[in-house]
């Protein structure tokens, strides 16, 4: 009986769980869908006089606006990629795993097993990265969210604000939605700012618009700051081909820790997230280039380009292993272990 009561209140706290994480989005839909009224009804079609202004203004918030919704709904409802079968442990492999008692000999075993695998990432102590929750051998780049409940390939981390987890499958229509949430506030800034200024000094009627246009400025600019922040932060880290867990730990080969062990110069970098075809770098079609399991090293290109090797190796040693509490990214509010 008391076991039937702990499985249906751990069944319900999961539930609960679920609905509140969509709290952030409900949040963040509403905001939009109110600056979407401020902007169209009490902007252009009332406070705007001329007919001019007002179309222009109404064709490009409208041609910023699908990108920006198509972008977030991308994000949102692009499913993390988890690694595939083969990296999966058997269920010989398992068995053998788990009754071994021997710290050595369970490192050992996870050594011979990672010999077929394309794995060149270890843990701080030179293990091989595994997860003990999925029972399989990490990917490369490749970590377990603990509100996912499930590894992530490539994963940069989890974002509340689009319930989702950021990742191999979604990184490319996560930074194309930081840009035009920046360029969506920026120009929402921009033309509001001149009405802003003739309420402000009496020159249009004090009417109900007065304080959707004050108050559209004010959210405007609040987010814009934000997000170019977070935005700034992100293209930094595709400019160096790192993700915000391999920023916080640097990640650690066969060879040692090398913090730019994934960086292939500049415009390769972005190649990998973005893909090769440059017309598509602006639109949420198609995923980053590759399967999520396995990158170009810089070690591997080295050989062609000697100037890669010039650089000075990172000297932190951190454990692959550990976990990251809530809030690992302060910028997103972000989770991931």
């Amino acid at each position: 009986m008391r076991r039937g009561w702990k499985m249906a209140l751990s069944g319900g706290l999961r539930c609960c769980r679920r609905v509140l994480s969509w709290v952030p989005v409900l949040v963040i839909v509403l905001v939009v869908l109110w600056s979407y009224y401020a902007y169209v009804f009490e902007l252009c079609l009332v406070t705007v006089l001329s007919t001019a202004e007002k179309v222009i203004y109404l064709i490009l918030y409208h041609a910023i606006f699908v990108f920006f919704a198509w972008t977030y709904w991308k994000s949102i409802f692009t499913l993390p990629q988890q690694p595939n079968q083969k990296f999966h442990l058997s269920y010989t492999d398992k068995e053998r795993y788990e009754n071994e008692e021997r710290p050595e000999i369970q490192k050992q075993m996870l050594i011979d097993m990672a010999k077929k695998l394309p794995v060149y990432t270890r843990t701080g102590s030179g293990a091989v990265r595994f997860c003990d929750r999925c029972h399989l051998i990490k990917p490369d780049r490749c970590h377990h969210c603990s509100v996912c409940a499930m590894c992530v390939l490539k994963m940069d981390h989890h974002c509340p604000w689009v319930n989702n987890c950021i990742g191999f499958s979604n990184y490319k229509f996560f930074l194309q939605f930081l840009a035009y949430s920046v360029l969506y506030c920026l120009y929402i800034a921009t033309t509001v700012f001149s009405y802003f200024i003739k309420y402000w000094r009496g020159e249009l009627p004090s009417v109900r618009s007065k304080f959707h246009v004050l108050f559209l400025l004010f959210v405007a600019c609040m987010f814009f700051v934000s997000l170019v922040i977070l935005f700034g932060y992100h293209c930094w880290l595709v400019s160096r081909n790192k993700t915000t867990l391999e920023a916080f730990c640097t990640p650690v080969f066969t060879s040692g820790p090398e913090k730019n062990g994934f960086n292939l110069g500049f415009i390769k970098n972005i190649q990998q997230v973005f893909g090769d075809n440059k017309k598509l770098w602006l639109i949420p079609i198609g995923a980053s280039p590759g399967d999520g399991h396995s990158f170009p090293m810089r070690s591997m290109n080295e050989s062609q380009n000697p100037l890669l090797a010039n650089e000075e190796p990172w000297e932190d040693n951190e454990d692959d292993n550990q976990d990251y509490p809530e809030g690992l990214s302060s910028l997103a509010l972000e989770t991931e272990t």
